[in-house]
């Protein structure tokens, strides 16, 4: 199944309920684990990472290839579609969710600095993840 146009087959959405609306400039970053797709895989397939910021809806909907401020090389030009379409029709992966909560709310104004959120992916399904934030707690689901 491919992506819908201009929204990749995993997005997310962020809520901040202390505020009552959308947690708008919010860094995320997902990451494939790489052992659960090698383990179903004959091809090593090597970790990935995708970065980007929640738009003024709290929503991303596409994701851009991680660079760490420290890497050097060539800027890395795969997108999500690809490395799905590397693990194969036939085999699920593990993905993390990593949510900046700390640079959005401010270190010492949040109990949890960082929200990870580790999930399963099927081939060929769309996975919408919502995050509903508050200084002092969260809740996550699979949303549609």
């Amino acid at each position: 199944m491919a992506a819908q146009v201009g929204k990749d087959r995993i997005t997310c959405h962020v809520l901040d309920t202390s505020a009552g609306k959308p947690a708008k400039g919010m860094r995320v970053k997902l990451e494939l684990t790489p052992s659960t797709a090698i383990a179903h895989h004959h091809t090593a397939i090597v970790a990935k990472e995708f970065e980007s910021q929640t738009d003024e809806d709290g929503r991303i909907k596409v994701w851009l290839p991680y660079s760490s401020a420290t890497s050097s090389g060539e800027v890395p030009v795969h997108t999500l579609e690809d490395v799905l379409g590397a693990i194969g029709d036939d085999n699920a992966s593990t993905w993390t969710l990593r949510f900046d909560t700390g640079s959005y709310y401010g270190e010492d104004n949040t109990f949890f600095p960082e929200v990870t959120v580790v999930f399963r992916v099927q081939p060929g399904q769309h996975y919408h993840v919502p995050l509903l934030l508050s200084p002092y707690s969260y809740t996550t689901y699979r949303g549609s």
